[in-house]
C-alpha cells in the first residue's frame, strides 16, 4: 500500500481560503433559490427582503465582506483517507491554524470565547472538527461557519419507540414554528434521525452541505423531505 503524504502547511492553506469563501461567496444554489422566491413571492414586505438578500450576497461576493456580522464558529467536516498520512505537522493544529488565518485576514469578528467566563479568544479558534476516514488516498475539507442565530435554534430530543415517524415530523415542525424569525434568512433546516442523540445533531448539521433542492437518494427519506417542505 502506497502512503500519500499532505504536508500540515497545505492544511492550513486551504483551511485558510474556505473560511473566507464561506463569508463572502455565497452559493449559486441559495441565489437560484432566492430569484426563484422572487418570483413566487405575493407579499410586497417578502419581495423586498429577498430583493435586499440578493444585494447583499452581491456585495458581499464583490467587495469581499462578510454576508452577515455573525461569521460563526468554523465547523470543519474532513474525509481523510485511510492511506493519507499528514507530516510536517498534526491535522487539528493545522487546521485550527487555518481558522485563525482565515479569520484574521478576512477580517472576520471572532466568535469563540470560553463558556464559562466568557472572554473571547480573539481568533475564532478552537474550530469545531469532526473527522471521518474513509478509503482512498484523499483529504477533503468542507467549512461551515455556523452562526448563533441558528445554532440556537437547533434542539435535539429522544423519542419513545411508540411515537413514529408522525412523531418526527410533528417535532421539526413545532421547532420551525416556535424559531419563528430568530434564525437569520435563509432558513434552511437540517434534520437528522436516528442513532445517538450526538450522531443526529451530527447528521442533522451535515445535511446542510447538501445542495438546496437535492433530495436523500433512498426515495423513503426523500418523500419525507418532501412532506416536512409542504408542512413546513
Amino acid at each position: 500500500m502506497t502512503v500519500r503524504e499532505i504536508s500540515a502547511k497545505e492544511v492550513t492553506a486551504v483551511i485558510r481560503q474556505l473560511c473566507m469563501e464561506a463569508n463572502t461567496l455565497l452559493g449559486d444554489d441559495v441565489i437560484n433559490a432566492y430569484e426563484k422566491g422572487l418570483r413566487e413571492e405575493q407579499s410586497p414586505v417578502g419581495k423586498d427582503v429577498l430583493r435586499q438578500l440578493l444585494e447583499n450576497a452581491k456585495i458581499a461576493r464583490n467587495e469581499g465582506i462578510a454576508l452577515c456580522q455573525d461569521t460563526g464558529l468554523a465547523v470543519v467536516f474532513v474525509e481523510m483517507g485511510q492511506e493519507v498520512h499528514i507530516v510536517d505537522g498534526d491535522l487539528n493544529s493545522a487546521i485550527n491554524e487555518g481558522v485563525r488565518q482565515g479569520y484574521r485576514d478576512g477580517y472576520l469578528r471572532p466568535s469563540s470565547l470560553d463558556p464559562l467566563s466568557r472572554k473571547n479568544f480573539g481568533d475564532n479558534t478552537p474550530g469545531i472538527i469532526h473527522v471521518e476516514i474513509v478509503p482512498g488516498d484523499k483529504l477533503k475539507l468542507a467549512v461551515a461557519p455556523k452562526g448563533f442565530g441558528s445554532e440556537n435554534m437547533s434542539r435535539v430530543t429522544l423519542f419513545a419507540p411508540a411515537v413514529g415517524i408522525d412523531g418526527v415530523k410533528k417535532f421539526v415542525v413545532q421547532r420551525v414554528e416556535e424559531s419563528g424569525p430568530n434564525p437569520c434568512p435563509p432558513v434552511v433546516v437540517g434534520v437528522g434521525i436516528g442513532g445517538t442523540f450526538e450522531k443526529a445533531a451530527l447528521i442533522a448539521k451535515k445535511s446542510l452541505l447538501r445542495p438546496l433542492g437535492q433530495r436523500n437518494q433512498n426515495p423513503e427519506i426523500a418523500k419525507l423531505e418532501e412532506d416536512l417542505l409542504a408542512e413546513i
